[in-house]
């Protein structure tokens, strides 16, 4: 789950996206205020900020050269000032991304999801061990470390299952999620398709594929590896 603060004095925005992003499983905090926001930054660290300009007491850019001084948390701005060089003076002082209002919501979550994806690639292990296997996750190989250097081939979509899940040790990854990921939103529905591909990953990867340790289905939920 990740944690969005939104800073934005207009009610309704912030009502609309608090609906929004709760609805998608995410954590909301709201500020109306500069100085607000920067309180809840530093007390309650959340992981996304989504950030107006035209705030009554602090401009929007500010908070972002105060936020930077001590902290990298992913900032996109939600604002009215379509100008280049509002822009720029945004991007330049540490802003991840910039959207113009009005806005519309589902662009808005395909950028959430999109730095979303970046920070957990920067923070995400490079390599992960999966019984007598390593899986480096930068050239997209599965090597046994038993001495023979015998390699596994996946196919494209079992090597995006299988690293979705290693990306996120330990970690639930629903069901939902990972038909969005890797097919698209239109086969939310499509559950058939992670069994099939499951089982062929645990058949290639388990040592025993019918009784599995490190592939682990949550039943109704979704999948989760254990290393």
């Amino acid at each position: 789950m990740t944690r969005i603060l939104i800073v934005d004095d207009e009610p309704q925005i912030l009502r609309a996206l608090r609906i929004n992003l709760t609805a998608r499983q995410h954590e909301v905090l709201t500020a109306s205020d500069g100085a607000e926001a920067l309180r809840l930054a530093a007390s309650d660290r959340p992981d996304l900020l989504v950030l107006d300009l035209g705030l009554p007491d602090i401009d929007g850019v500010e908070v972002i050269r105060g936020l930077r001084t001590w902290s990298p948390v992913p900032i996109i701005v939600l604002s009215g000032r379509a100008g280049s060089v509002d822009k720029i003076e945004a991007l330049d002082a540490g802003a991840d991304d910039y959207l113009t209002k009005p806005f519309n919501i589902d662009e808005l979550l395909a950028r959430v999801r999109a730095v979303n994806r970046r920070q957990a690639a920067a923070d995400a292990p490079t390599s992960a061990r999966l019984g007598r296997y390593t899986i480096d996750l930068a050239l997209h190989t599965v090597r046994a470390d038993d001495g023979t250097g015998d390699t596994v081939h996946l196919t494209r979509t079992e090597w995006q299952l299988l690293e979705l899940l290693v990306r996120s040790p330990g970690a639930l990854v629903t069901q939902r999620q990972l038909l969005q990921e890797i097919w698209g939103p239109t086969y939310r529905n499509e559950t058939n398709y992670l069994r099939q591909y499951m089982a062929q990953l645990r058949r290639k990867l388990e040592p025993e594929p019918a009784r599995p340790r490190h592939l682990l289905t949550e039943p109704g939920m979704g999948y989760r590896f254990r290393p």
